[in-house]
């Protein structure tokens, strides 16, 4: 129905002119004398230009978008060039460029300032720049130009979006931070190391003196009784940094900067060498197993840059349904900005399995935390959760808090 009423309206004003010509030469030829001949000739060649442009084809113009790189991250830059190429040099007196883009861009407000007015003249080739200063997260789409033009007088005028579609990746924003592996809580005594070190309990490997914090169930009563001192089983020891993160995808306004914490802390666990998993359940429920490397970076930034807040049910609920980390020996993240008595709750549960759950609580720069949180954030320290406050611009000294916590 658009189309139909765009036509319309193009006709229309052609049948206008067509009218507006012979009143002018019907007055003239009437009225005679200077003046009305003046105004009629005077009208003439406006008139033949509106004309001429009323048949004048947008279609045959080509426009291409010309820019660096396809890949950037969140706040960056972005540069690019118009070039419009067209066959016939048909003389436009002006023309207004306007960038267009799909539904993740169109709202951007430097977006929406890429427009220009260019004056082609009879040149063939017109070029212009434009440049959009924070680049929002997100896959996006660049679909086109739309180009609007018209005669001196505003008696006719033609618009058309020229195709020219490209894509543009543009991952989260993160900041460089220093991984420190968590430090592992046993059945007995505080915090024993900073590395997480698992203790293989079906291969004994010798015998020791006893040390406060052996299970009772390691005592060797054989190397006991012969040397009539308590001595305990050696276990073959293997250290993992294996960790699973699980991002929270439900709606709120610190959602950019969970992802970009997120982004921040898969950058530096690879980084340090170690491997590392994704889990997140948004529109759909999406896992990636731990794993390390270039590629498994470049594949979890890949998904971190493309997903939205859509999770239809909290976080707690999430984890509840995540019943097959019980059985991993994977250090457990938890990323949110939302802190629960359920989200508690199934993060001790994990924490009895493993003893390695960690909750990072997402705030914004200066934000401080909610008596609600204060309450929350004790309960956790009572059941062996690490819970760990992050402020947006501070991400380097979550690891260190970790740590101290």
């Amino acid at each position: 129905m658009k189309i139909f009423f765009q036509k319309f309206k193009e006709v229309w004003k052609l049948i206008v002119l067509l009218v507006l010509i012979l009143i002018t030469f019907s007055y003239a030829m009437f009225q005679g004398g200077f003046v009305s001949w003046f105004l009629f000739y005077s009208f003439v060649p406006f008139a033949l230009y509106a004309l001429g442009l009323g048949f004048y084809s947008l279609k045959e113009i080509k426009a291409e978008r010309v820019y660096t790189k396809q890949e950037y991250n969140a706040g960056e830059k972005f540069r690019a060039s118009v070039v419009l190429e067209r066959n016939i040099a048909f003389p436009l007196f002006y023309a207004i460029a306007e960038e267009q883009a799909g539904d993740t861009f169109a709202a951007n407000q430097d977006l929406q300032k890429a427009k220009t007015m260019v004056f082609p003249g009879f040149s063939r080739v017109v070029s212009f720049d434009y440049s959009i200063e924070n680049l929002p997260r997100g896959e996006h789409v660049l679909t086109g130009i739309k180009l609007k033009t018209g005669d001196p007088l505003g008696l006719i005028e033609k618009e058309k979006i020229l195709p020219a579609e490209n894509r543009i990746l543009v991952y989260p924003a993160y900041q460089d931070m220093l991984y420190r592996p968590v430090a592992h809580h046993f059945d007995q005594g505080m915090t024993a190391s900073k590395e997480r070190v698992q203790r293989d309990t079906s291969m004994a490997i010798g015998v020791r003196e006893y040390q406060p914090g052996d299970r009772f169930s390691w005592i060797n009563w054989k190397a006991t009784a012969r040397r009539n001192d308590i001595m305990t089983k050696e276990f073959e020891q293997r250290q993992s940094h294996d960790v699973t993160i699980l991002m929270d995808c439900a709606p709120d306004p610190h959602f950019e900067v969970v992802v970009s914490f997120t982004a921040s802390v898969i950058r530096a666990i690879l980084r340090k060498g170690a491997q590392v998993g994704l889990l997140t359940s948004s529109v759909e429920r999406v896992a990636f197993p731990a794993r390390g490397g270039e590629s498994q970076q470049q594949q979890l930034l890949y998904h971190l840059a493309k997903i939205q807040d859509g999770s239809p049910v909290s976080f707690g609920r999430v984890l509840e349904a995540e019943t097959f980390l019980a059985q991993q020996n994977n250090s457990l993240m938890l990323i949110t900005a939302q802190l629960s008595k359920e989200l508690i709750e199934k993060a001790a549960f994990y924490n009895q399995k493993n003893g390695a759950v960690s909750i990072f609580l997402i705030k914004n720069s200066q934000e401080s935390p909610t008596k609600s949180e204060i309450n929350l954030r004790s309960s956790a320290y009572a059941r062996g959760i690490r819970l760990v406050m992050v402020h947006d611009g501070q991400f380097a000294e979550a690891f260190s808090e970790v740590n101290r916590g």
